[in-house]
């Protein structure tokens, strides 16, 4: 890999005007420092000093067909010379909508939104409506974006400062949170159905809904136990609790129906950006008709000048119409599945203590922990240091993977490039011993 030179540069000069020199807290933490990249295509992107990367970031996930998807940006560009933005209705959202509605199990009616921490809190809105209650239940390590009530209990310094499993100590992850945002909530650990189901049935009077990640890709991209997600479900049948699915990134990228068509479980109300839309600040809010009824009756507000533009809505009709025709599931799956035993088998040859674990289109890596780990507590113990050195090791030979050890696969990769990934990371940890 060539020098980071002029992304060094570019940084110093955007420093000058944009807070920390990005535009996301995350964006920081590239290796060696933020990089500026200059073009995209399919599974490959560049950086402004001419370097090439094997792209399984996709830009933490949206990127489902890869970048620029000749289709994608030519609906948009087509659509867009016909206006950007109304104030008003267009055909192509309820073509859109009429698609989710086909491949979704839980979107009998939707609302379109830019991004997910914005639909996130139009679920709970709805879910305290519909229930008359306040709190929401969620769990330790899940991400539901950045805003006050839910900047909780995805940090910690390690899995003993969490304490007792059934009240967990909570830490705040940013400055500026007003005291009343921690009343908002209930966290506990995940994968636990017995803990769920003794607080429900001390709590469920304050409990409007759970919220929770299908398969927690955010911290250890960790599946759900047998039951799990059903026995939520039954659960919140049980006390009159919403169910939310934050399906941000299992959305489009596990199949088209997202997580609940793979495990066959139908939550209340559902939560889709990202893939959806290939790059383009699309979200979607989506849900049984009961629930949304109260936003389609004007009872629970939900409003927005930029919601289901031109761009974005041709970005997300695109896209489905992509994954419909090509189907490339089962292929992602397998390429997926293929470098993830490719990784576990280098590192068993290198002697290093690596482990994989995920589901095909996402999973992630991590070191210094042999068991499958299976919540947020686990994770804490894994050696992150390591895994630093291994990221930045792949990020030097040309191989770009998501800082805390996430890699996601595209439609664009191939047979080969799967190869390549493996022996660029066969020669990284073979490297690593010696370091």
């Amino acid at each position: 890999m060539g020098s980071y030179k002029n992304s060094a540069i570019l940084l110093d000069r955007a420093k000058q005007v944009l807070a920390g020199g990005v535009s996301s807290e995350f964006r920081k933490y590239n290796h060696p420092h933020a990089i500026f990249y200059s073009h995209g295509k399919g599974s490959r992107i560049y950086d402004v000093d001419g370097n090439e990367y094997l792209d399984f970031t996709l830009s933490q996930g949206p990127l489902i067909l890869g970048h620029s998807h000749p289709h994608v940006l030519k609906s948009v560009a087509e659509y867009s010379e016909e206006g950007q933005l109304y104030a008003g209705q267009h055909i192509r959202e309820v073509e859109l909508a009429e698609k989710l509605n086909a491949l979704i199990p839980s979107a009998e009616l939707m609302r379109f939104c830019l991004d997910g921490s914005e639909a996130v809190q139009t679920a709970f809105r709805v879910a305290r409506a519909k229930t008359g209650r306040k709190k929401f239940l969620r769990f330790e390590g899940h991400y539901h974006g950045w805003l006050d009530n839910v900047a909780y209990g995805i940090s910690a310094p390690n899995a003993d400062a969490l304490g007792d499993r059934e009240q967990p100590n909570v830490f705040p992850w940013t400055a500026g949170l007003p005291d009343s945002s921690r009343d908002d909530f209930i966290v506990l650990p995940w994968n636990d159905l017995e803990l769920v189901g003794r607080v429900l049935e001390k709590r469920h009077e304050e409990i409007a809904a759970i919220i929770t990640e299908p398969i927690m890709c955010n911290n250890g991209c960790i599946l759900p136990k047998e039951g799990f997600l059903s026995g939520l479900r039954e659960l919140c049948n049980k006390y009159g609790v919403t169910l939310i699915f934050d399906e941000v990134i299992t959305g489009f990228r596990v199949g088209l129906g997202g997580a609940q068509s793979y495990y066959g479980v139908t939550p209340d109300l559902s939560i889709f950006a990202k893939a959806m839309g290939s790059g383009y600040p699309i979200s979607a809010i989506v849900g049984k008709r009961e629930w949304m009824e109260l936003v389609a009756a004007g009872k629970v507000i939900h409003a927005g000048t930029m919601n289901a533009g031109n761009p974005t809505v041709a970005a997300a009709l695109a896209t489905i119409e992509v994954l419909e025709q090509e189907m490339p599931y089962d292929r992602m799956h397998r390429l997926g599945r293929k470098l993830m035993q490719g990784l576990q088998r280098t590192a068993a040859e290198a002697a290093q203590d690596l482990s994989v674990q995920g589901l095909g289109p996402m999973f992630v890596t991590y070191f210094g922990v042999s068991q499958p780990l299976s919540d947020y507590r686990d994770t804490l113990g894994t050696n992150k240091a390591k895994l630093g050195r291994f990221v930045a090791g792949l990020h030097d030979a040309g191989v770009r993977v998501i800082g805390r050890g996430l890699w996601y696969i595209s439609a664009a990769h191939t047979e080969a490039e799967i190869n390549q990934a493996i022996e660029v990371a066969s020669r990284v940890l073979h490297d690593m011993n010696s370091a």
